[in-house]
């Protein structure tokens, strides 16, 4: 798991402005989904570091690169089930709270919903 040292660090390694946005999305529902439902009301709790963890290393790793689809209209699914299901429920929760809390993001988000995801590649 990466401290949150490492997640910064990998954050900043992280050239692709467009993955750089997908990341903070994914920080801002689990950092609205944790507040609420975890009742948090600092930094995230283990359960939400976790996944914000996994899914940075997920992003890092993406074999589209800068054609990276959102992660619902990619053809490759590189997420375990179990933690598919764990980021489903937060985005569930947090998407509707996003365009209050965080409309340029969510505005961004639907922009890159509409771009066509690249054809499946055999690795």
């Amino acid at each position: 798991m990466l401290s949150r040292h490492s997640f910064h660090k990998s954050r900043k390694q992280m050239t692709d402005p467009r993955r750089l946005r997908e990341l903070r999305t994914v920080e801002a529902m689990l950092a609205c989904y944790c507040r609420r439902v975890h009742g948090g009301c600092g930094p995230l709790c283990v359960h939400c570091d976790a996944l914000l963890d996994y899914a940075t290393t997920r992003l890092e790793r993406c074999q589209f690169g800068c054609g990276k689809p959102v992660c619902a209209k990619c053809p490759v699914h590189c997420y375990q089930p179990r933690m598919r299901d764990q980021i489903k429920q937060v985005m569930r929760y947090a998407g509707p709270r996003m365009l209050l809390r965080h409309p340029i993001l969510t505005i961004r988000h639907f922009l890159d919903a509409r771009r066509s995801p690249p054809p499946n590649r055999c690795l």
